[in-house]
């Protein structure tokens, strides 16, 4: 071969060279990326519609939670509130035969509903703690332990002081 015809091949070959690359990073590279969206896309879309299939799937039990959250929420009055709060708090304590030494109420406020927050410390031994536990977990009452502490007061740990953080949920009336 002549070095003028390998000089025309080489570069016939390093200008198809230059248009591929020229391609790949023209056409084939954003293609690639568009497809790898939507693939991911079409994932988020899929898992949308599982979970989308599958709370209607639960409609009806979520609709009853969610009636009987608003029927047994405390009321939007928070002396009333309050009230409702520490007479279940003394009803509680006297089943279980625990001593509440402190119940101390905050409110916190949000768009469509408060919520009455209360530290409460109670004291006696494990079993009636326990009672006590129970006795505020069975209740109906919109409430959630946010946190829960057991100090023991003496070396058998037969004198225990459990410590309640408490939220209340009221509502507003205007909630759907």
């Amino acid at each position: 071969m002549k070095i003028r015809s390998r000089q025309q091949w080489l570069m016939v070959i390093a200008a198809v060279g230059l248009v591929l690359l020229a391609a790949d990073r023209a056409v084939l590279t954003p293609l690639t990326r568009l497809w790898k969206a939507r693939s991911e896309r079409i994932v988020r879309l899929r898992q949308q519609i599982e979970r989308g299939a599958s709370l209607l799937q639960r409609e009806q039990s979520i609709r009853r939670q969610w009636d009987q959250m608003r029927r047994h929420s405390l009321p939007n009055s928070s002396s009333l509130a309050e009230q409702q709060l520490l007479r279940a708090f003394d009803a509680w304590a006297r089943d279980s035969r625990a001593t509440i030494t402190v119940i101390t109420p905050q409110w916190k406020e949000e768009d469509d509903h408060k919520s009455l927050e209360c530290r409460v410390d109670a004291s006696g031994s494990l079993e009636t703690l326990c009672r006590f536990l129970y006795n505020i977990e069975k209740d109906p009452m919109a409430l959630k332990l946010d946190r829960v502490e057991l100090t023991a007061h003496d070396d058998n740990g037969e004198q225990l002081t459990l410590g309640l953080q408490i939220s209340g949920l009221a509502l507003n009336p205007s909630s759907p």
